[in-house]
């Protein structure tokens, strides 16, 4: 494990591409992480007005909501790509990195659950979000490998939350029901919780290595 999440598509010619654009502009990777806040605002938004229309106003809500997630994580990729690669990194970069991520997930998560009519169920999922973040970089400050370890990482996270909404529009457009809300928060609950729970594990064994 290494202190950089390991993503796949930061080797994608796309976005080594777009790293790049972004580098040579006066954009900075703490303003790219600020704009992931504003994307996960939107998405808890759009998750809030989805409830409270018609049916066309819903689906159009849920997939604005689809796409503000990904932009968030579009955001989470560049970001670094911009300071590691571009060489913009600054002091402050660490906060900027690790704050927004936080906010993110809660809005995203707390969004979700208002949508799905479960927003106590959204807190839960956002709880235990912020917890893997916790234990990730607790293990960090004892000098631990940075822990990325799944099956319910943000990506994850994120992918399930996408998906779900996704189907709900779909499923809201064929029969008239979300509940595919309610589902995809269910499995990042579960998911996160054993998440959580393997990160703990693996936690505390590396500190008892060390006696």
């Amino acid at each position: 494990m290494t202190s950089r999440r390991p993503i796949a598509s930061r080797n994608a010619r796309i976005i080594q591409g777009a790293a790049r654009r972004l580098a040579a502009t006066d954009i900075t990777p703490n303003q790219i992480s600020q704009a992931s806040i504003g994307f996960a605002a939107l998405a808890a938004v759009a998750f809030w007005l989805s409830g409270i229309g018609g049916t066309g106003l819903a689906i159009a809500m849920l997939l604005l909501a689809a796409l503000a997630v990904q932009l968030r994580l579009l955001c989470n990729l560049l970001d670094g790509m911009v300071a590691v690669e571009g060489g913009k990194s600054a002091p402050d970069g660490p906060f900027w990195n690790e704050a927004p991520d936080r906010l993110a997930d809660i809005l995203i998560l707390a969004g979700l659950g208002m949508a799905s009519g479960a927003p106590g169920l959204g807190l839960v999922a956002a709880t235990l979000a912020v917890l893997t973040a916790y234990l990730r970089e607790l293990g960090r400050a004892e000098g631990a490998p940075a822990d990325f370890s799944g099956p319910m990482a943000k990506p994850h996270r994120m992918a399930a939350v996408t998906l779900g909404v996704v189907a709900a529009a779909i499923e809201l457009a064929a029969i008239g029901s979300s509940l595919s809300l309610k589902a995809a928060l269910w499995i990042v609950i579960l998911g996160t919780l054993v998440t959580v729970l393997r990160r703990a594990a693996r936690l505390i064994a590396a500190l008892k290595s060390r006696s």
